[in-house]
């Protein structure tokens, strides 16, 4: 068995993850693994036989197909979180990855390790793919090619060891802390619910117009006078049904439906008049409303407002959905291939819309070939440009950083005239996850053996205590700072230290604990920010130990 899995490298894969991809989904103490267990299942694989490892080029091509997505999904998100109070977050997650990295030199001088263990020691125990693989492409740049063997496996064993204490010394300190300080995570959601992000549900609501203070103004006044997250969509004046714009005046009597969130249509209702019990958002006799998927590559990365609906077909869009999250559109909202949008417009002209929509799954189920290579061929020349530091030394992105910063950019921009960067967000999904799976296979199963050999000759165990020095520190100083001196919130601040290890495992056990979406803001704020800095903390750490 293991001579046929030698010999057929492919059958090796894709064993290797029909092993670990089940795994993933056990829950170990309240948590999964979820794809990192492919990396165990690479590792055990790999400790059969000294030949029993995946081509390197396996694992290269996931990890640019990894992070070359997850940076075109992150990169509006990261650019904002660069900015107002984004800037808190990010200086706080800077400042404890300088905190893991000095902790991460003291386990090194301490144990006495090579440079190349300290690398994977540091991104294990903050649990990070994309650093792990920084470090691998250095030294496969750097290390004189008769060492390359011993020496990419010591990242990947250190790594390992570390990952599993990532998770969950994480997990540990959010319990701890939140118990100490007797975190009362509902009484926090009401106090933030002006975020809007406690409740994303939309709704839709009747209301009739009795106020003559909301007589004065157009609709597009009115909302940025007071700040209102709503959409207006069907007006009834009288026995008149139609489609509000921003310059349509209400009058007294009018019905006027509103999409928005719970709390949010409270506080217009009161600014407005009184709720009616009459829905004419269920009124399909002359307008229509209907779901759409944004295919049309031409509408793709422009704002709502340009796409001019009012005026082209009377319609408007009240919603968008995008992934699992529905989005409440406004002029400045980009649209992305995969959109999913609700357009509420006059029957006869509901198919024109949905020809200039596009409206074909099929078209948003499949990747611009061209665009996307063409973004892979940027990110990796940007990954190959050195970056001298002093003393002489040089270092690079690599695989993981040149691909991930370039789509950043690109994710950003958007379009470039005809070329659409981004991907449509399934397809995106999609190739990230396969992605993952074949770097962690990879990796795993050109390290397996020389894991086992370091765990049998009993050098395992000070590896994994300074995993855990590293990460538990960093976690409590983290949560500390950030609630007794910054005072942000623990339902924010616990998505923000899911961020700052770059753990999903974390996010989803900091979401249930809060029992809203909160933490899912922090986490987005600093996730981009945090991997670009792994990767490049990571490769410095092999430049000023000097392992080979």
């Amino acid at each position: 068995m293991v001579e046929l899995l030698i010999n057929n490298p492919l059958l090796l894969l894709f064993v290797v993850i029909a092993v670990g991809y089940p795994i993933g989904h056990l829950k170990i103490a309240g948590s999964r693994l979820g794809l990192a267990a492919v990396l165990f299942a690479g590792l055990a694989f790999g400790a059969l036989h000294p030949d029993l490892k995946l081509p390197e080029l396996v694992y290269q091509l996931g990890l640019v197909l990894f992070v070359y997505t997850l940076g075109l999904s992150s990169g509006p998100a990261f650019f904002a979180s660069l900015r107002e109070k984004g800037l808190r977050a990010n200086g706080l997650a800077l400042g404890g990855l300088g905190l893991a990295f000095g902790l991460a030199l003291m386990v090194h001088n301490f144990l006495g390790l090579r440079g190349t263990f300290t690398a994977g020691l540091l991104a294990g125990s903050l649990t990070n793919t994309p650093a792990l693989a920084g470090v691998l492409e250095y030294i496969k740049l750097n290390a004189p090619v008769t060492l390359q063997n011993s020496l990419l496996a010591e990242p990947v064993i250190a790594y390992s060891l570390a990952y599993p204490v990532g998770v969950i010394g994480m997990l540990l300190a959010i319990r701890l802390t939140a118990w100490w300080w007797r975190i009362d995570y509902a009484a926090e959601a009401q106090h933030l619910r002006h975020l809007g992000a406690v409740d994303t549900h939309l709704t839709n609501r009747t209301v009739r117009v009795t106020r003559s203070s909301a007589l004065e103004y157009t609709l597009s006044e009115l909302v940025r006078a007071n700040n209102w997250e709503v959409i207006f969509g069907r007006l009834k004046h009288g026995e008149t049904l139609m489609l509000s714009t921003g310059q349509t005046r209400l009058r007294f009597g009018d019905l006027v439906n509103i999409i928005g969130a719970p709390d949010e249509l409270e506080r217009v209702t009161l600014a407005l008049g009184e709720p009616s019990p009459e829905h004419i958002e269920l009124d399909r006799t002359e307008f229509d409303f209907r779901r759409m998927f944004l295919s049309n590559p031409q509408l793709a990365g422009r704002r709502l407002r340009d796409l001019d609906l009012p005026q082209k077909f009377e319609a408007v869009i009240t919603r968008i959905r995008r992934g699992d999250i529905d989005l409440l559109p406004h002029g400045a909202t980009v649209l992305e291939l995969g959109d999913r949008v609700r357009v509420v417009t006059r029957r006869a002209n509901m198919e024109a819309v949905a020809r200039y929509i596009g409206d074909s799954y099929r078209a948003v189920s499949e990747v611009d070939i061209l665009a996307f290579s063409l973004g892979l061929a940027l990110g990796l020349a940007l990954g190959l440009a050195p970056i001298p530091l002093p003393g002489g030394a040089e270092l690079r992105l690599g695989l993981a950083g040149g691909p991930l910063l370039a789509a950043l950019a690109l994710g950003t921009l958007g379009r470039f005239g005809p070329i659409v960067w981004n991907v449509p967000y399934s397809a995106n999904l999609t190739l990230r996850q396969i992605g993952l799976v074949l770097f962690l296979a990879g990796v795993g199963t050109r390290a397996g053996y020389a894991f086992f050999t370091t765990l049998a000759q009993g050098d395992g165990l000070g590896l994994f205590i300074g995993g855990a020095l590293i990460t538990w520190v960093s976690a409590l100083v983290f949560l500390i700072v950030g609630y007794r001196v910054l005072k942000i919130p623990m339902s924010l601040l616990t998505g923000m230290l899911a961020g700052f290890q770059t753990q999903p495992a974390v996010l989803g056990y900091a979401v249930e604990q809060a029992h809203s979406d909160l933490p899912n803001i922090g986490y987005a704020t600093v996730y981009p920010l945090a991997t670009l800095s792994k990767i490049i903390l990571a490769q410095v750490l092999l430049v000023l130990l000097r392992p080979f």
